[in-house]
């Protein structure tokens, strides 16, 4: 079980995104560090996330040629239902180009995607790096603002607990003033997700 814990920041909020398909690209210093790791979010229509999810089982083998494949979810509470959650590592951005370009000319990757293309209603992207301090394992510990936790009742008491940690309570009281909303979902790994 991951929970993936996203904020709206004040510069993030004046921006105007598109109402179908939104990509946030990260900025600053850990831009130039090479690898990073592309979250995509894909909401889909109601009803249909068993056919989408067997869909993709059945044919992920074809993308994950390509690129390393870190974790694959769906939605189980928090933010909006129906919905799966996936990230994609590349070394650089050459490196994604190259992939996406690859993706495009694969013709059976393209014949597998077309039947869960009218399954989806929104797709998000968003490129991340993690956090010097953090690398990522499996089961990973931290990935930028994505957490594992044993289960529901470990995530609670481990938010308790953090929040009797002064160093915590300071944290939270400096970054606060940038932040403009704050949503945590929980994740429910899939039975192809290498990240579990």
């Amino acid at each position: 079980m991951l929970v993936l814990r996203s904020g709206l920041t004040r510069a993030l909020a004046a921006r105007k995104l598109a109402p179908q398909v939104c990509s946030s690209f990260a900025t600053g210093p850990r831009q130039y560090d090479g690898t990073f790791y592309e979250f995509r979010t894909y909401c889909l229509k109601p009803s249909k996330m068993n056919e989408f999810l067997e869909n993709v089982k059945k044919n992920i083998h074809l993308r994950t040629v390509h690129s390393e494949l870190v974790g694959y979810w769906s939605v189980e509470f928090g933010g909006q239902m129906n919905k799966v959650f996936h990230i994609w590592k590349y070394d650089n951005f050459a490196h994604r180009t190259e992939v996406r370009k690859a993706v495009a000319k694969d013709k059976e990757w393209q014949q597998s995607v077309v039947p869960n293309l009218a399954l989806i209603d929104e797709q998000e992207t968003e490129i991340t790096y993690l956090v010097p301090w953090s690398k990522l394992e499996k089961p990973a510990k931290e990935v930028h603002v994505l957490w594992w936790n044993e289960n529901a009742d470990s995530r609670a008491a481990g938010r308790h607990q953090s929040h009797e940690d002064p160093r915590v309570v300071a944290a939270v009281r400096e970054s606060v003033n940038y932040l403009v909303s704050q949503q945590n979902t929980l994740l429910i790994p899939t039975s192809f997700s290498p990240l579990k």
